[in-house]
């Protein structure tokens, strides 16, 4: 994810990293050649002109614009409550952790379950970006329980269910009332309902015919606009165009960017630093050393 100080207005026109322009250079070429041919053959294809005037991208660019916006729009409502799923989470793990130094202070065991608190947070970021979790794994919980968790598919599920059963085991029911036990337990189901949340974003892409449809208008539409405007611009077309092939382009592959918050992609969420986060937070109130938090891997950029 990238993440910027506030910049000028003349800095911010030559800003590279975090713009989509780097992806789509291939796409503005592409335009430019066939506006340049536009120019060349006077608006004309194997020798018959097309008879192509602003009036009807006018009127196609405005249904453009509203259908690349709802596109963006739902793209940003994905984003955005993949978001607040990891705010909750936070949230949940913090309250979970101070619940149990709290309200059971005679429990010894109270750090190992704040360890797998952490490591159910790290299989979760794994989870959702399909990497391999054993590292963080033999890191948090040691390489036992790391190989214990190789075989289950939904591996956060497998350690919230370690939890609540640490959390109610028979040794520890004379330290906890049934009363903490259900507060407790609260605290597990919310975490879970965030697995669920993050699972159905993951799970559930934009559908396919949108993207589609989406792709092809976008590029149907660059392609005949410089045919329509060569001869009100002639030799200004290819820069009118590259530059509004840019605009929509471009919207097109933030939206295909914003869609899937929880992949790589320099505008998707920074889960590696949000991981850290709620890694520091929780070590932080069991009075743990707390871990550097995580630094960009470039100028502006987390992961």
């Amino acid at each position: 994810m990238i993440v910027r100080p506030r910049e000028n207005w003349f800095r911010l026109l030559f800003i590279w990293n975090g713009s989509v322009l780097q992806s789509i250079i291939p796409q503005l070429i592409f335009m430019a050649v066939v506006s340049s041919l536009a120019v060349f053959t006077h608006g004309r294809v194997f020798g018959e002109k097309i008879p192509l005037n602003t009036a009807p991208f006018t009127l196609f660019g405005v249904a453009l614009a509203i259908f690349l916006a709802f596109r963006n729009n739902a793209s940003y409502e994905r984003f955005n409550e993949a978001r607040h799923l990891w705010g909750s989470l936070l949230n949940a793990a913090r309250a979970l952790t101070s619940q149990m130094l709290c309200y059971t202070p005679e429990r010894t065991d109270t750090l190992r379950i704040a360890q797998q608190l952490i490591g159910f947070v790290y299989a979760l970021k794994h989870e959702l970006r399909g990497t391999d979790p054993t590292a963080d794994f033999v890191r948090l919980l040691g390489s036992q329980q790391a190989e214990r968790l190789r075989d289950p598919i939904y591996k956060p599920i497998a350690i919230l269910n370690e939890i609540r059963d640490e959390l109610a085991s028979p040794q520890q029911r004379c330290h906890t009332s049934d009363t903490k036990l259900w507060m407790f337990d609260e605290q597990i189901n919310e975490l879970g309902q965030i697995v669920g949340g993050c699972e159905r974003i993951a799970s559930t892409p934009i559908p396919f015919a949108y993207n589609v449809l989406l792709h092809r208008t976008v590029y149907a539409y660059c392609v005949l606009l410089p045919f329509g405007l060569v001869d009100s611009t002639e030799f200004f077309t290819p820069l009118l165009c590259v530059f509004i092939s840019y605009t929509l382009i471009a919207l097109e592959a933030i939206a295909s960017e914003v869609a899937d918050p929880f992949s790589t992609a320099p505008n998707a969420l920074a889960l590696d630093a949000m991981s850290r986060n709620i890694e520091r937070t929780v070590l932080e109130l069991c009075g743990c050393p707390v871990p550097e938090p995580v630094k960009p891997i470039r100028p502006y950029q987390l992961t």
